[in-house]
């Protein structure tokens, strides 16, 4: 991965996107690429089991364990992390792909990916997206039918813990009302969004953090005791 943007004149800005299982975040991110022409994703690597509605390269390129640990060693991955026991990653070579056309390029990843790629390409730009509220949160975890009481207790604990690093991401965006997120959303990209950066945001955004933080700390508790 080249992390120098003055090489390539057209060379895209690289803004990774992080929140917690039940922000919102995909939806957000694919109304973004839908409605900002100079905007991509990259198409990331996984080990889960593709699904009936997925196409394998453009969902994710759905690889097996082997191949996957095989590309890591090889060094291939700008990213990559373990989520719910499977793999996934991005390729340098696909970002490239995308920054070199002269588009943004949006990763939508977990804190542990934005911690890597913060290290490794200067001037990656983060954003992190909350919740309205834990009550919102909650319902929205709760409102996924197809999950089990373990499963939702599961998200509910690991947004807890992505919560916990939003402390390290550049701008901060609650996604209450979508259409006024998206919008603010495309101003960050746009280098519009010095509203949104955090030093900016944390007396606005004071109560509804604290209210997740400590939903937080209270669901590290409730987790150790049941362990």
């Amino acid at each position: 991965m080249n992390d120098s943007h003055g090489a390539l004149p057209l060379k895209g800005q690289l803004f990774v996107i992080s929140a917690p299982s039940g922000a919102g975040k995909t939806s957000l991110v694919k109304a973004l690429i839908r409605e900002t022409f100079d905007v991509s994703v990259a198409v990331s690597h996984t080990t889960r089991t593709q699904r009936l509605d997925e196409t394998d390269g453009v969902n994710y390129y759905f690889v097996d364990r082997r191949t996957f640990e095989a590309m890591v060693e090889n060094g291939d991955f700008l990213e990559w992390a373990v989520v719910f026991g499977n793999l996934y990653g991005t390729s340098k070579a696909e970002a490239d792909r995308e920054l070199n056309k002269g588009k943004h390029l949006v990763l939508e990843i977990d804190w542990q990916g934005a911690q890597q790629i913060r290290r490794t390409v200067k001037g990656t730009q983060s954003i992190f997206i909350f919740p309205p509220s834990l009550e919102a949160l909650r319902e929205r975890l709760l409102g996924r039918a197809q999950d089990d009481e373990a499963t939702v207790q599961h998200r509910m604990d690991a947004a807890f813990q992505e919560i916990s690093h939003y402390d390290e991401f550049d701008y901060w965006l609650v996604n209450d009302v979508f259409n006024e997120a998206l919008d603010h959303l495309q101003k960050i990209i746009a280098g519009e969004g010095e509203e949104f950066r955090k030093q900016n945001q944390h007396q606005r955004l004071k109560p509804i953090i604290e209210s997740l933080v400590s939903g937080s700390q209270t669901a590290t508790l409730a987790s150790e005791e049941r362990s």
